[in-house]
């Protein structure tokens, strides 16, 4: 094994924990919900959900 470790003076994004965000703030930064399947054309052109 070796004895060299790598030392960086800002922690790891994934070891501290994410700021809070309200449901404004989100909205402001990414914009509305969107679902994760794009309706299909038919969907679109009779307005089905």
């Amino acid at each position: 094994m070796s004895g060299l470790s790598y030392r960086s003076s800002r922690p790891d994004t994934w070891v501290q924990p994410r700021p809070f965000h309200d449901a404004s703030m989100r909205y402001q930064m990414h914009g509305p919900i969107r679902p994760m399947e794009e309706p299909g054309f038919l969907a679109r052109l009779f307005g089905w959900r």
